[in-house]
């Protein structure tokens, strides 16, 4: 038991950590701070707006450039958990936009350039109400049509996506990519192999630091990625390594590539859990994850909950679990354009 605590601990910590490195970045647009290749086809604008708990979120705002009606639809995107908006959501963002919707990445609260404090910072609750923040900013621009919005949410915000998409019944369609359920694997460890005792275990030893926190005045970082592999690790974190501490996905303000966790930002993650009225979402639901993925459960078990012939999973053949955060040969657009096409007419 103590062994099965240590190892839920250890790997919890990887997915919430990261460590300091620097790449340089090959662009020919030096103000282009983006981890991927920027488009011509749509025009791109910073902007700024708080969640109802004051917290003031950044994000970047895609455009068409051809725009062929003067009310469009509008998908809000945030992800990976511990990513920021100029890796894997940025990207979906600018495709999207390619495709004819208005987008916003945005960074949640307490990471990248969004305000909140103290620093990396997660939250079931507020991380849900990001995207509830994120539709009421753009329920209010002049180019989008208010009843035809939707959310996508990577990675661990495919899991807060869900909850929103629960909750905000302004949110007419949710596409979850390589989605994790943050709370579950928090509370639970990997393949739910954390059992009551070890969770104890775990809860005792993050409290013990929150004391210690408050002595010493600052707050304890979780663990994150190793520096190096040594090529004994488990393939989730080598795939997570390649891209988060690789020029592939590489980013400064990225708490997976440069930064940590708050150690104890993960107690309300264990004694929250999301999802639980997920089965009373009206409004259409797509979710996506890899064939191969390590994650692949939290997807398959959230579907199963989910109630409605509005609603669809699709596995990507061969596809692991970061490969949904980038690889253009592999993240299914055609299929994503064509649902929120559907349901958001």
């Amino acid at each position: 038991m103590v062994k099965n605590f240590f190892i839920c601990l250890f790997t919890l910590m990887l997915i919430i950590g990261g460590i300091n490195m620097s790449f340089a970045k090959n662009n020919e647009d030096a103000t282009w701070d983006k981890t991927f290749k920027k488009s011509e086809k749509v025009d791109v604008q910073k902007v700024t707006f708080k969640n109802r708990y004051g917290i003031t979120l950044v994000g970047d705002l895609y455009t068409p450039k051809e725009k062929k009606e003067d009310k469009m639809a509008a998908i809000a995107i945030s992800g990976p958990f511990g990513a920021v908006k100029e890796q894997a959501s940025g990207l979906y963002a600018q495709t999207l936009a390619e495709r004819g919707f208005v987008t916003l990445a945005f960074d949640p609260s307490f990471t990248g350039e969004s305000s909140g404090e103290p620093r990396n910072v997660a939250s079931p609750d507020i991380n849900t109400e990001d995207f509830s923040a994120a539709v009421d900013f753009l329920s209010n621009q002049k180019n989008v049509d208010p009843e035809r919005i939707g959310i996508l949410g990577i990675c661990g915000f495919g899991g807060f996506g869900l909850n929103a998409a629960a909750m905000d019944t302004r949110i007419k369609a949710t596409v979850a990519s390589t989605m994790y359920d943050m709370t579950r694997v928090s509370a639970k460890g990997y393949f739910d192999s954390m059992d009551e005792n070890a969770r104890y275990q775990l809860k005792e030893t993050l409290n013990k630091q929150r004391t210690e926190d408050f002595k010493n005045g600052t707050y304890a970082k979780a663990l994150g990625l190793p520096e190096k592999l040594t090529g004994d690790e488990p393939q989730f974190v080598k795939d997570y390594y390649g891209y988060y501490k690789t020029p592939r996905g590489f980013h400064k303000r990225s708490i997976n590539s440069n930064g940590n966790w708050n150690m104890t930002s993960s107690l309300s993650l264990i004694n929250m859990p999301i999802l639980s009225y997920s089965d009373e979402i009206k409004n259409a639901v797509l979710i996506i994850h890899g064939e191969k993925a390590h994650s692949r459960y939290f997807g398959e078990d959230a579907f199963k909950k989910l109630k409605g012939d509005n609603k669809e999973l699709l596995i990507v053949k061969d596809a692991n679990h970061v490969d949904l955060y980038d690889n253009m040969e592999k993240i299914p657009f055609d299929k994503i354009e064509a649902f929120y096409k559907q349901y958001l007419k």
